[in-house]
């Protein structure tokens, strides 16, 4: 009764359990300024969407979970506009030649593997990063929590000073050049077509640590760069790769638009570095997801999940 047909993805599945997989997803996206397709998308193929499919139309629910969290964190005063425009430059570049890459592997035949692959390397390093930071700042003193300037060295704060360029960004409090969101924004495109993620898992440590940026305005900033990157994804893999199941994509959208709206309002309650800490573990967890995938034998991991 409540299944559905999937073209695109090539089999049926649960009209329920996808609107809750949107549901969960979009609430952790209003929390932490991330897409959720480091989320989504290894759950997709863990209900034997392909995962080409999975990485595509993700992008696509992408879109309604970011646009409904950049709404209620632009409405907190959340978001640096100025850093996200710089941001979503280099993004629309990045995922432009994303895209690109896929339609050259998936003539070759590597693409799903590529996209496991980067997916278990990723989001080892960095919920790894993330959990061993944030711990060792809680450990410290209050004051010295929040000094993330102590544990830089000098040599790259007197490198972001010496690059052209050099702006000042409001909302954030932070001068820097801009060749820096510039360039962090075509990293993260490029990965955004690949594993079919608005990046955000990799920009928020990018913009807390390497940017300078406060928690509270990385959330609502990562969110804003995170929509129009996905907006461009979406439409390349569309035209490009044929790849996105629009049924299985608006499934998902509706699930995360009202569950980014509740995980904006709840993320006003916790503080910067017990957001980090959860992020990095939900991360941590999906890795191992991943790696178990690859490690265990097709047989096992299909009759696990149900024989798809």
């Amino acid at each position: 009764m409540w299944h559905m047909y999937l073209p695109i993805a090539g089999n049926s599945t649960n009209v329920l359990l996808i609107l809750g997989l949107g549901g969960i997803v979009g609430f952790l996206s209003g929390i932490f300024g991330v897409g959720g397709g480091f989320l989504m998308t290894p759950l997709l193929i863990m209900f034997g969407i392909p995962p080409t499919v999975a990485a595509a139309s993700d992008s696509n629910q992408i879109v309604g979970a970011s646009t409904s969290g950049t709404f209620a964190h632009y409405r907190l005063g959340n978001v640096d506009v100025k850093m996200g425009v710089f941001l979503l430059i280099g993004g629309v570049v990045g995922g432009t030649g994303g895209v690109q890459i896929i339609k050259v592997l998936r003539h070759m035949g590597n693409a799903d593997f590529l996209i496991n692959i980067t997916y278990v390397l990723m989001l080892g390093f960095v919920g790894s990063y993330m959990l061993i930071e944030s711990l060792q700042s809680i450990k410290k003193k209050p004051s010295m929590a929040g000094a993330r300037t102590s544990k830089k060295p000098s040599a790259y704060a007197r490198m972001m000073k010496s690059l052209p360029g050099q702006l000042f960004f409001e909302k954030s409090g932070v001068e820097m050049s801009f060749l820096m969101p510039l360039v962090m924004g075509i990293f993260v495109g490029i990965l955004a077509a690949i594993m079919g993620v608005g990046g955000g898992f990799i920009m928020v440590p990018v913009m807390v640590y390497l940017l300078r940026m406060p928690m509270h305005v990385v959330v609502g900033t990562s969110l804003f760069q995170i929509l129009f990157t996905c907006v461009n994804v979406t439409i390349m893999q569309a035209y490009s790769n044929h790849t996105v199941d629009f049924i299985l994509a608006l499934l998902l959208l509706i699930g995360s638009s009202l569950g980014a709206q509740v995980g904006a309002k709840v993320s006003r309650f916790l503080k910067g570095e017990q957001l980090k800490i959860i992020l990095a573990i939900i991360v941590l967890i999906v890795m191992v997801k991943m790696l178990l995938g690859l490690l265990i034998q097709p047989e096992i991991l299909l009759s696990y999940i149900g024989g798809h």
